[in-house]
This record gives structure tokens, C-alpha cells and sequence, in this order.
């Protein structure tokens, strides 16, 4: 059977591959240590679950409108009030099936074949798929750790074409855990009203900031960005609900109306007792944020300082997410055995099965340089991972 040619120019996601195999070593009764996948090792809210074992309750399980009920829009729209200032209608607001879902359903309403999506690099795993998905083309603009991994003004110009469409901004970042500040993306937005380009604003992380000013997107700034920006966000890292699958967008009307063709004829409605989770969450108390938060920055503080001080990886700070990308080029080329590092996979691979901890190759982000380590996980696990890692690098050579 052959399958779609555009399937062709898809590889599986490293991110869930890694994931994957360390599952699979766990159940084979091995101890590994994961750094891998991006999820908040707390649990879900108990007042967020008892929401839904409530809709339960009350038979809420049947469809719901396509882009989500009411309630749910309703406190989404709060949130985006008064968090960040910004006013959306409901009719402006669309419920996905997770923050995923909702990148997809802008790629599949904005973009074809002959358009470019610029996606500065280091990137999150799946934009430049769901572009190609989509037919248009991925640009990818390198980023340098010197700036933080954030794109200049200068960088930006130079890869505009007139097929240019939109730009990805992902802030936080994930895999680098870099923030824009507000001065950085006015001086952006200057460029990107110069070119009329569309933004997809990536905010999943934005209430996950350490040394970072307060959380900042470009439709905050100005109403003409505003005009040109379609933000997704969604409750998955914020109050640790990854499984229960409810992202969000907001932006123009004639956009957030194609989307919602979009999800008509893919998913329909996202879950109906999830979206009645998702209510409680975004107007509920929001006192878990803060402590989750408070305790990613100590684990963030602790990996940070180990890994700085093993030779050779260099390592940029990161202000928000709960992710590390250190720089560790200056081990490939060496071996263990006959076992030769050439990159980011092969020491990922080889930390995986000698080392038994779990981390993402930068490969999977467009930076060979790297690797990522997300902190989602306990300090005694990271103390433990990291002592495998010394370990595991020492015997290279």
C-alpha cells in the first residue's frame, strides 16, 4: 500500500521516540532516569478533577459546540483580561484538543503550497512538520546562544521572502527555555508589520518565568499586532493536565472562523468533561501555579549549577519552561569502546543505554550542538541523573 507523498517529509518525533524507548527499557525492568518528555511530574488540582467527576456526575458527556462550550470560552476570555490585558469575544476563541491541536488547525487554515513559515531555530519538535503538512515550507532562521537564542530584527529581515506567510514565536521556549523581552518584540513587530506577516504566538509556557520580566506577546503591545497575531495557549503545562487534552486559540475573526471549519471536519469538539476541568482551572484558585513554579526554579538551579560544572558543556540560563539545552559538541568525536559519537543522536543513544537516563538529541530542534534535559522530574531523580551523566561522559575519550 502506498501511503500520501507528503508523509514522505515527515520523520517521527525524536521527542516521543526517546520517550518511547525508555518506556520500553523501564518495563524491561531496567532503572532508567528521564530527562525526556515535557510534562510537570505534579499531579492534576484535586479541585480540578472533582470538576470533571462532577460532569460526570451530571451526565456532561455527550457533544458540545465544535469550538467549545460557552463556559469554557467564557474563562478563557477572563484569563486573557486579566493576565495579559487583552480582550477577545467569544466568537475570537477557539478549544482545541490540546495546545498541539490547535498549531495544527492553524497550519491546515492559513497555509499551501508556494508559502513559507519562517521558524527560528532552536525549535519545538513539530512546527516545521505541520507546515509541510500543510504543503507550504518551513524557513528555518538559526538562532545564536550568545543572544539567548532569540532571533534579531536583522535576522528576521534577512529571510523574508515575498512568499513569507507568518512567523512562529514560542516564549518561553522550548527546548531553550529563552524569553523575549517586551523591547526585543517591539523591535520585532516593527519588522513584522513592515512585511504584513501573521504570528503564531506560542504561549503554552508563559506562567512558567524565573529571572525573566513579566510574561510579554506581541499582541499585548499594539493593536496593529493584535490584528496579525493568533495566540495558543492551552492548561497542559500551566496546571499539569497534559493528558487531559484541552489547548486554546484566540486572534482575528475570519482566521478563528477557519479554523473552526477545520475542527468541524477533523476532531469536532474537544472533551466534554475535560472542558468542564479546564473551567475550574483557569477560574479557580491559581495558588498551585505559583508553587509548581517555585519548585521548577529550584530544580532549574540545581541542574543548572551541575551541569556547568562538567567539562566542556556550556550551558545558556534559561529564564522560563522547564527545560536545559546545554552544548555538549565537545564530546563528539570521542568513543566509548568502539562506539563513536558523531552528534546529538548518538550521544543521546549512547546515554540511554549505557547511562540509562533519558534526554532529546538537539537534532530533534534543529541545533546538533545540544541536548535537552526537561527538570519535570524530582530533585532526587536529578541528582541521580546527573551523576550518570558525569559518569557516562567520563568513560569517552
Amino acid at each position: 500500500m502506498k501511503v500520501a507523498e507528503r508523509i514522505g517529509s515527515i520523520k517521527p518525533s525524536l521527542t516521543m521516540a526517546v520517550d518511547t524507548k525508555a518506556k520500553a527499557m523501564e518495563k524491561a525492568g531496567l532503572d532508567v532516569v528521564s530527562f525526556g518528555i515535557g510534562e510537570p511530574d505534579f499531579d492534576t488540582p484535586d479541585h480540578i478533577k472533582e470538576a470533571a467527576v462532577q460532569a460526570l456526575r451530571d451526565g456532561f458527556t455527550k457533544y458540545t459546540a465544535v469550538n467549545g462550550i460557552d463556559e469554557l470560552r467564557e474563562a478563557i476570555a477572563f484569563r486573557f483580561q486579566e493576565d495579559l490585558g487583552l480582550s477577545y469575544g467569544l466568537d475570537e476563541i477557539v478549544v482545541t484538543c490540546g495546545g498541539k491541536h490547535a498549531l495544527y488547525n492553524i497550519a491546515m487554515a492559513l497555509w499551501g503550497p508556494g508559502d513559507k513559515v519562517i521558524v527560528p531555530a532552536p525549535y519545538w519538535v513539530s512546527y516545521p512538520p505541520m507546515i509541510l503538512l500543510a504543503g507550504a515550507a518551513p524557513v528555518i532562521l538559526p538562532t545564536q546562544a550568545e543572544n539567548g537564542f532569540k532571533m534579531t530584527p536583522e535576522e528576521l529581515r534577512a529571510v523574508l521572502r515575498p512568499e513569507t506567510k507568518a512567523i512562529i514565536l514560542n516564549s518561553p521556549s522550548n527546548p531553550t527555555g529563552s524569553v523575549y523581552s517586551k523591547k526585543e518584540l517591539e523591535a520585532l513587530g516593527k519588522v513584522i508589520l513592515d512585511h504584513d506577516l501573521m504570528v503564531i504566538s506560542d504561549d503554552i509556557y508563559d506562567k512558567i518565568l524565573f529571572d525573566a520580566p513579566a510574561f510579554c506577546n506581541l499582541a499585548m503591545l499594539d493593536p496593529r499586532f493584535k490584528e496579525r497575531t493568533i495566540v495558543v495557549n492551552g492548561v497542559s503545562k500551566t496546571y499539569s493536565m497534559t493528558g487531559w487534552r484541552i489547548g486554546y486559540l484566540a486572534g482575528p475573526k475570519p482566521v478563528i472562523g477557519a479554523i473552526n471549519k477545520v475542527q468541524s471536519h477533523s476532531t469536532s469538539n474537544p472533551t466534554s468533561m475535560s472542558q468542564k476541568a479546564a473551567v475550574a482551572a483557569l477560574k479557580g484558585p491559581q495558588d498551585f501555579v505559583k508553587m509548581m513554579v517555585s519548585e521548577f526554579d529550584r530544580r532549574r538551579r540545581m541542574i543548572s549549577q551541575r551541569l556547568k560544572a562538567i567539562s566542556g558543556v556550556k550551558l545558556f540560563d534559561p529564564q522560563g519552561a522547564f527545560y536545559v539545552f546545554p552544548d555538549f559538541s565537545a564530546y563528539y568525536g570521542k568513543k566509548a569502546g568502539d562506539r563513536l559519537i558523531t552528534g546529538s543522536v548518538d550521544l543521546a543513544d549512547y546515554l540511554l543505554e549505557k547511562a540509562l537516563i533519558a534526554v532529546v538529541p538537539g537534532a530533534a530542534f534543529g541545533e546538533e550542538r545540544c541536548l535537552r534535559f526537561s527538570y519535570a522530574t524530582s530533585g532526587e531523580q536529578i541528582e541521580r541523573g546527573l551523576d550518570r551523566l558525569e559518569k557516562g561522559l567520563h568513560e569517552l575519550s
